[in-house]
């Protein structure tokens, strides 16, 4: 059998050469729920048939590390992760290892991979492919010291299949390690504890291709039910991300028969939704460009026929498809979603970097965010939660729930309550204007600002004129109001 990396003879360490070194972890994802979930298998156990997914345990904790861990990453800096369709076979010796990857295999940055989680380290492997082939990706424990680590990789290789890669965790975050491992033909060393999201980033970077085209984040509105105004919140806060933030942004009207973008923007509804999920597999730079309309310098949009002329019976291969393309012309893509329930929408759902769910203080809607925002949770174990706008609170004579009530039934903090305010909203949507043109000076004006920002994670631009009297932002001249 030839080996997937060939031993070299070990050089004793040098004591004074013993520095710190930590892997550079990588990013992203190209999802797909349609996933097998990650089977814990013991060290002399056969390997079983694929089992339905269970939903993975709420974890407050991990939530927190994965909201600081997006907060933390540069905006425009992504690279989708894109490891294809492959088995993943992981060997830990610590119960916390076997933990993460468990929780790691069921995320949606992996879910196109199969991952089978086995108990017994480097010695399990060993004696799994003495009598059987090697996967694309092995990731194996070794809580051993450097010399037998080293001695249990060499094991390892002489049983491994060429253009195997390995993966190791270790004890000890030493460079020399590094250095041998990596001479030996292993791909990327982690230190034990380690966290889904690091073990994530290491595999996604082994298969990320450097001449990958940008892929832009992705942010999905929906609605907790119909009249929830999910629609309006979407392309305001994407036109305030373009006119107030100063980023290119890219509506995608993915109500196909009642879309109503192309009239809040006063544009004539072209086919390009349709067409583009109609073709996916032909869509290039050129043809998406022809498809979108340019509603301003930095604001694009995708619009839907809104017409009942078909049956719109799609594939969610194509929703997938067009939505990652899209994803390439521009730093954001904000997803406007119908209120349906469709396999494809929960994978949109799923998929997308961010989502946003908007209800209205009332009992039906408080129901539905709380089946959306769990089945969410379930599927995106490592991320942060979705986050709640309440819109319409305040409406006269209507017995409302406190967005305090709202939020804690769902055990999220509404990000932005968006007042009632009907005179303003229907002026602008008669107009074909967005309120930031229709109304500037308006607490909904502000609402989408502040929107745009959580949501982008960017702050508003400064205006010229506000530059030339000294730089003061336009942020500020709106809390001066």
């Amino acid at each position: 059998m030839t080996n997937a990396f060939a031993p070299q003879p070990y050089e004793e360490f040098e004591d004074d050469l013993d520095l710190d070194l930590g892997p550079p972890p990588g990013a992203g994802a190209t999802p797909d729920t349609r996933r097998q979930p990650a089977q814990v298998i013991g060290p002399n156990e056969p390997v079983p048939a694929p089992l339905p997914a269970a939903p993975p345990p709420f974890n407050p904790v991990g939530e927190l590390v994965a909201g600081a861990a997006t907060a933390l990453t540069p905006v425009g800096a992504q690279v989708a992760v894109s490891v294809p369709r492959i088995a993943i076979h992981i060997f830990a010796e610590r119960q916390d290892t076997l933990a993460a990857a468990e929780r790691a295999g069921q995320d949606r940055r992996l879910s196109r991979a199969t991952t089978q989680v086995r108990l017994g380290g480097v010695a399990a492997a060993v004696e799994t492919y003495g009598h059987e082939p090697t996967p694309p990706l092995i990731v194996v424990e070794c809580l051993a010291g450097a010399q037998d680590l080293l001695n249990e990789i060499d094991h390892l290789a002489q049983v491994c299949d060429q253009g195997t890669k390995v993966v190791v965790i270790g004890p000890t975050n030493d460079i020399l390690l590094y250095r041998e491992l990596m001479r030996r033909g292993v791909s990327e060393y982690l230190v034990a504890p380690i966290q889904p999201l690091q073990l994530i980033a290491a595999i996604g970077g082994l298969f990320n291709d450097p001449a990958q085209p940008f892929v832009g984040r992705s942010i999905a509105f929906v609605g907790a039910r119909g009249g929830a105004g999910a629609s309006a919140v979407a392309h305001n806060t994407a036109y305030a991300m373009s006119e107030r933030i100063g980023a290119n942004t890219v509506i995608v009207d993915y109500d196909l028969p009642f879309g109503t973008a192309g009239l809040d923007f006063n544009q004539d509804p072209l086919n390009g939704v349709a067409d583009a999920l109609g073709q996916p597999e032909r869509l290039d730079q050129t043809l998406l460009d022809r498809m979108m309309v340019r509603c301003t310098d930095r604001l694009s949009l995708f619009a839907a026929p809104a017409t009942l002329d078909g049956d719109w019976d799609i594939a969610p291969e194509a929703f997938e498809e067009v939505t990652t393309r899209i994803r390439q012309t521009a730093p954001f893509v904000v997803l406007d979603l119908p209120h349906l329930w469709s396999g494809w929408m929960r994978r949109t759902l799923i998929a997308a970097d961010e989502v946003v769910v908007v209800a209205t203080p009332d009992l039906a809607s408080l129901r539905n965010a709380k089946n959306m925002m769990d089945l969410i949770r379930q599927g995106r174990p490592n991320d942060a939660p979705p986050r709640l706008v309440l819109n319409q609170v305040g409406v006269p004579g209507r017995p409302e729930i406190p967005a305090k009530d709202f939020g804690a039934a769902l055990g999220v903090h509404p990000s932005l309550t968006i007042p009632f305010e009907p005179k303003v909203f229907g002026a602008a949507a008669n107009n074909g204007q967005m309120i930031l043109d229709a109304a500037a000076r308006s607490k909904s004006a502000e609402a989408f600002q502040t929107l745009a920002q959580i949501v982008s994670r960017r702050e508003i631009a400064a205006a010229p004129s506000a530059r030339k009297s000294g730089g003061k932002s336009l942020f500020g001249k709106l809390f001066k109001r």
